[in-house]
């Protein structure tokens, strides 16, 4: 337990003090000088100073206090320091909370406010330090993860993707199927690199087919292969993914977007490790490792109906969760720096200026890790300074890209607030206009489907957890557990 230290020449005032921390289950120690005090901050484990501002009979202008307030700030940055004051040392006082004290009280004190006040002093310098030894074990474990594997250049600093990239590291070895599911643009085609990166199977091919981009006629015929003449226009043979992963790894993303006739020809593939050439009876097997990623909630798509449970179990061995990125915000920062970093070859050196850092680290980032790239790739090239504004971000308050977003997000309410079940919100909750009982109906709608999981409800209405949270707030939106 960190202690509280005292500074102060009178004996009688040092026992007043200890006895008060010590009834409130603080842990003091006294001293009656400056040298003592700086002695024990650099020996001891000091969560909070109380200070007198004179040490000497003689002195009564503060002057003593102000000395060793400034040598506590320069031996310890971060130590919180209460000063008590007389009414000839209140100026003085005043002038060193500019310069970072907590907080002053004046002689005589007030017993309880003097309490309350160290003991939150204590508490939120041992949680900061708490905070400090947490972020140094997650560099040291990223910096760890790093150094023993292939992360493919991936850029993070928040424990939720710690938490996806040591399992990804973890199954790379293995030959199973792993599902990657996540928003889209929120990084699942480098979770899959880095599997790949670090599998037996790194040095041989890998392969990537976005399966929702391919018509349903040409399914077949890219996935497994064709013979010539096996459909018009086809004139020579054509090798199709499998074959061409053989020995390797396949990655089929969008996989949530497939038809249910391509899932069964998928399955099968998949249980057998047979297929053929369209156009040949000819069967032949395919050593490969199946990897798929989706930003389609599968378990609602089988409920639905429009996507198989058995395809689903197949590729499903492990599944390796992306969050969003506002879900990740200390991810923010260092991808914008990255990104930053990879333009420098567009045009003079550039830099984030400070409103340009405070718009990246608020926005909710609906596009997550591409829509990042995207606006940083954007404002390289458009800046008219080297220092990136949050305008040349399209982050300012005025800017197109909100307005555009606020348009669509009202026009997807409106549509959706049409057969949204009604569900009770606080009694006496304000009615408003259209647009907000649209976007209301919207919410209540996707909280019904997601069985009161905000997660999933805001994922469902393209938003982050929090904007949620504050939409449901600022719309009197009530959460009802008995939805689950």
């Amino acid at each position: 337990m960190p202690k509280v230290l005292i500074v102060d020449d009178q004996a009688a005032v040092r026992t007043a003090l200890e006895t008060l921390f010590e009834l409130g289950g603080l842990t003091p120690v006294a001293v009656s000088t400056a040298e003592e005090a700086l002695d024990q901050i650099a020996t001891e484990d000091i969560g909070a100073v109380v200070q007198d501002m004179n040490f000497t009979e003689e002195q009564t202008s503060g002057a003593d206090g102000a000395r060793l307030f400034r040598a506590i700030r320069q031996l310890d940055p971060d130590m919180p320091v209460v000063l008590i004051t007389s009414w000839t040392s209140l100026e003085t006082a005043v002038a060193l909370l500019k310069e970072g004290a907590a907080d002053y009280m004046a002689k005589p004190w007030d017993q309880d406010k003097l309490l309350r006040t160290v003991e939150n002093l204590v508490d939120l310098r041992r949680l900061k330090h708490d905070n400090i030894r947490l972020l140094a074990r997650e560099r040291r474990a990223r910096s760890k993860l790093a150094g023993r594997h292939d992360l493919c250049g991936l850029v993070y600093a928040s424990p939720q993707m710690h938490e996806a990239v040591h399992l990804a590291i973890a199954v790379a070895p293995s030959d199973a199927s792993i599902l990657i599911t996540g928003p889209n643009g929120s990084g699942k085609e480098k979770i899959a690199e880095i599997i790949v990166a670090n599998s037996r199977r790194r040095d041989r091919p890998f392969v990537k087919v976005n399966v929702g981009a391919l018509p349903d006629s040409l399914f077949e015929a890219e996935l497994f292969g064709a013979e010539a003449g096996a459909y018009t226009g086809a004139a020579k043979i054509r090798i199709g993914r499998f074959e061409a992963a053989e020995g390797g790894t396949l990655f089929l993303d969008e996989l949530g977007t497939l038809p249910l006739a391509s899932q069964a020809k998928l399955l099968r593939v998949l249980q057998t490790g047979e297929f053929e050439r369209l156009g040949s009876s000819h069967t032949r097997k395919a050593d490969v490792r199946v990897l798929s990623a989706t930003n389609v909630d599968l378990a609602r798509a089988i409920a639905g109906g429009t996507f198989r449970e058995d395809l689903y179990f197949r590729l499903n061995t492990i599944e390796v969760f992306v969050p969003p990125l506002a879900d990740r915000p200390d991810d923010i920062l260092p991808l914008a720096h990255h990104f930053l970093a990879a333009q420098g070859a567009a045009g003079p050196p550039r830099s984030f200026g400070e409103a340009a850092l405070s718009a990246l680290a608020d926005h909710d980032w609906p596009g997550n890790v591409r829509e990042l790239q995207n606006r940083v790739q954007r404002a390289v090239l458009t800046a008219a300074a080297e220092t990136i504004t949050a305008a040349d971000l399209g982050l300012g308050e005025s800017s197109r890209a909100t307005g555009a977003r606020r348009a669509e997000t009202t026009a997807a309410t409106a549509a959706a607030a049409a057969s949204a079940p009604a569900l009770p919100g606080p009694a006496g909750a304000p009615t408003d206009d259209a647009e907000a009982t649209a976007e209301r109906g919207a919410i209540r709608e996707a909280l019904i489907r997601a069985g009161g999981v905000v997660a999933r409800a805001a994922a469902d209405l393209g938003l982050s957890r929090q904007a949620l949270y504050r939409r449901m707030d600022r719309l009197d939106v009530v959460l009802e557990r008995r939805l689950r």
